[in-house]
């Protein structure tokens, strides 16, 4: 069974391993987008987005589904002054409103259904203050990863262990089930993921729907300009006035 907080719960032990150098540029530019805030972060994981902004002075709140990865930011400083909603972030909404809202690292593809996904934009809207804005940083989909629908792949080698990837990919759903696997002395470890992606004119539909519009769109968080060969996007939807 693969649920909500299925990834989450298996990856957490090792997620700061193997993700936890952020962006640079990625806090300065939520920061900016955040005014005086406050913030939410959906998917907030172990923190290595919140907490940065947090001690750039702004009040953070979040919303996860694992209470494995939300352990793993109470473990650190100042992880435990931040307020996190354990559920699915698709439809859990909170009674406050925030001057940001972002998902990063691909955490919106998490929701597995076109459904689910267009629920979280109107949830989202609902939260947003009027001149608010809800970033989302994703991948632009690259179906040429997949050879006859599958990948598998060498991701990460370590002193002791090497880290593979294998995918199927289902066409007709936009999605990926893969598993992660770790080999090492100690054994093999297996990490299930699985993804429902969506193009960037998807997402721009699904914020129309919601009541959102596409304010500004990045090929990253140094905010060069997106073009047909970027290979990732930053969105900054707003609420049109």
């Amino acid at each position: 069974m693969y649920g909500a907080s299925t990834y989450g719960d298996e990856i957490a032990v090792v997620y700061d391993a193997l993700h936890g150098e952020l962006d640079p540029a990625a806090t300065g530019t939520l920061a900016e987008l955040a005014g005086r805030g406050p913030v939410l972060e959906l998917g907030i994981g172990t923190g290595r987005f919140a907490l940065p902004l947090q001690q750039r002075g702004l009040t953070v709140h979040g919303i996860d589904a694992s209470a494995a990865m939300v352990e793993k930011l109470r473990d650190k400083p100042g992880g435990r002054d931040i307020a996190v909603t354990i559920g699915d972030f698709s439809r859990v909404t909170l009674d406050e409103t925030f001057e940001l809202i972002f998902v990063a690292f691909n955490t919106f593809f998490g929701l597995l259904t076109g459904d689910d996904q267009l629920q979280c934009f109107r949830n989202v809207a609902s939260m947003l203050r009027p001149a608010a804005v809800f970033v989302i940083e994703a991948f632009v989909p690259d179906l040429q990863r997949f050879d006859r629908g599958q990948r598998f792949a060498v991701t990460r080698i370590e002193p002791r262990a090497v880290w593979l990837e294998a995918s199927l990919h289902d066409a007709a759903r936009q999605a990926v089930n893969s598993q992660l696997v770790r080999l090492s002395g100690d054994g093999v470890q297996l990490f299930p993921l699985r993804i429902r992606y969506a193009w960037p004119a998807e997402l721009d539909l699904m914020a129309q729907v919601a009541g959102l519009r596409l304010r500004e769109r990045w090929s990253g968080w140094d905010r060069k300009p997106f073009s047909s060969a970027s290979a990732a996007h930053v969105s900054v939807y707003e609420r049109p006035r």
